[in-house]
């Protein structure tokens, strides 16, 4: 039997992150792996599916590049170097945090971890102690029951998509979120006959509506069916009901299942242990606390936000109460409304806070603003007019205080932290509007969105 401070389930984002803070901090930890380090994030999604649309974005790049007097002959791809390069990535990060755990003195154990109860974890037969127990288990793609979608060779899901052999023809996409979105692009920027069908009426059900349909309409390569159903799946052949109610068909050689990912609660004793479980996951309260003593629930199994950031986030939360039990006092907690996200598409969408509608939802009498792209000196320069971008800003009439910003544009992801800044400080109207960004730069349509609202 083995006793320390703190043992990890889980070496994804808020897993190993979480051992990194612990161990800098003199506890003594152990982390269980079943496979790699990283998680899903690494190993099978943020990371190699940003490796692969970077690539293919160059190749767009190069393709269009005569637009901005730059001619390139010959443009081409090279799927297997593609890969290539995109397992190179992953292995050198993987490795990194691998060293990262070793150098901090943590004890990495790869087997499968099965959670007994309070301070208690067995691995390999091996019976772990600890004061502290966290639980980073992560999520799981969802596969909803529609006939014809189990054992069939044509349809994968994102990380059986990310390693496929070759560049499908034709690719469905069940499901028009981000995942989905995000791997349409990617193959349509690499000559795939794309088409995405959503249960929704719009695609990308956290982005403003005004900018979902912007989005939309910037791919103008890719069909989308919206909100319509899927019924059956048989063999490279997807049915479905449209939005009129009639029957539809669409043809593939390779269908991508990309509906969510839910919580990985099995298999390692959420049931057997007493925990509170909940349809999204386990049930953590804002500092991450479950309903047993000293169990902590961090990252996707909770079910909160199932975001890499999120679960750095809660890695921090967690790590911060453990250490100082009266750390919430000081703001240790986690505000899920002030978790940005980011849609990698060309342009890029990124957001954080309330959308308008979600503002009037709320009760918010709201004013809002958009600025659209042409207004960045820096956007007009390095984009093509078929590329929209704007930023938009959702503000409370009565207090004036900032209660959203999205952003569609390029380095999006890059300046939305910005945003998050913004909400996380409480600011009014006047305080952002008195904020110097440099120029040029994209992030000016932030102020200009600013600017325009009309109190």
């Amino acid at each position: 039997m083995t006793k320390v401070d703190v043992t990890i389930l889980g070496g994804g984002p808020g897993g190993y992150l979480a051992a990194e803070r612990l161990a800098h901090a003199g506890k003594k930890v152990v982390l269980v792996e079943a496979d790699e380090l990283g998680g899903t994030c690494l190993n099978v999604g943020c990371i190699p599916t940003k490796t692969l649309l970077n690539s293919a974005k160059l190749y767009s790049h190069a393709l269009h590049s005569s637009a901005y007097g730059v001619n390139v002959e010959g443009a081409s791809y090279d799927w297997a170097k593609m890969q290539s390069w995109k397992n190179e990535v992953v292995k050198g990060l993987v490795g990194g945090i691998g060293a990262m755990e070793k150098r901090l003195g943590v004890n990495v154990i790869k087997g499968y971890g099965v959670f007994k109860g309070p301070g208690r974890v067995e691995v390999n037969g091996e019976l772990i102690e600890s004061e502290h127990v966290i639980i980073a288990t992560g999520s799981v793609p969802v596969i909803p029951p529609i006939p014809g979608l189990q054992d069939n060779p044509s349809v994968v899901d994102s990380t059986g998509l990310l390693s496929i052999p070759e560049v499908p023809g034709r690719l469905a996409v069940i499901g028009g979120g981000v995942i989905g979105v995000e791997f349409a692009q990617l193959f349509a920027a690499l000559g795939s006959k794309v088409s995405v069908i959503e249960m929704m009426p719009e695609i990308a059900p956290m982005v403003d509506k005004d900018l979902a349909v912007m989005m939309r309409k910037s791919m103008p390569e890719i069909t989308f069916s919206l909100g319509c159903k899927v019924t059956k799946v048989e063999g490279g052949t997807v049915h479905y009901l449209s939005a009129a109610g009639a029957e539809e068909t669409v043809e593939a050689d390779t269908i991508l299942v990309a509906v969510g990912r839910k919580a990985a609660v099995e298999g390692w004793g959420a049931q057997e242990s007493g925990l509170d479980l909940y349809r999204g996951g386990v049930v953590a309260d804002e500092r991450m606390r479950t309903n047993l003593p000293n169990v902590w629930a961090i990252g996707d199994v909770n079910g909160k936000s199932l975001l890499a950031h999120s679960a750095y986030r809660m890695a921090e939360v967690a790590v911060a109460n453990i250490l100082d039990p009266q750390a919430h006092r000081r703001g240790e907690i986690l505000r899920t409304n002030m978790v940005p996200w980011v849609i990698y598409t060309q342009p890029e969408v990124a957001g954080v806070g309330l959308t308008e509608d979600q503002a009037r939802e709320a009760g918010y009498e709201v004013v809002t603003a958009t600025a659209p792209g042409y207004m960045s000196g820096r956007y007009v320069a390095e984009t093509s007019f078929r590329a929209p971008g704007a930023a938009k800003i959702v503000v409370d009439a009565e207090s004036q205080q900032v209660l959203g910003i999205q952003v569609i544009a390029s380095y999006a992801s890059e300046m939305i932290w910005g945003a998050v800044a913004v909400l996380e400080l409480e600011m009014m109207l006047g305080d952002l509007r008195q904020l110097t960004i440099p120029h040029p730069t994209v992030s000016e349509l932030i102020r200009e969105a600013a600017w325009a609202v009309k109190i």
